[in-house]
């Protein structure tokens, strides 16, 4: 009988931690492989540097010292992009 209690609160204690863990997840964030370019003039405006498709900007990480260098990128989209036709703007938390 011990066991089966022991076996029960051990899955309650999983799942627990699993529910915890999935409703912690933001659906924004994003990891992205490629090569970092410095965003040219564009039509939509945003964005200091590019990565297959998506303008980039970051706070915490100088992305100019990644130019022209094959990278993955984590970070999260900006809440209401893209705009004017551009793409999807990401703020770059970490690069690999």
């Amino acid at each position: 009988m011990k066991l089966l209690k022991s076996l029960i609160i051990g899955m309650i204690i999983c799942l627990t931690t699993f529910s915890c863990e999935k409703a912690e997840m933001n659906p924004n964030n994003i990891t992205i492989t490629g090569t970092i370019q410095v965003q040219g003039i564009t039509t939509y405006q945003y964005g200091t540097h590019t990565i297959s498709g998506y303008a980039l900007r970051s706070n915490a990480i100088n992305l100019d010292n990644y130019v022209n260098q094959n990278v993955t990128i984590v970070g999260s989209k900006l809440a209401g992009y893209p705009v004017d036709g551009g793409p999807d703007y990401i703020e770059v938390n970490e690069i690999k």
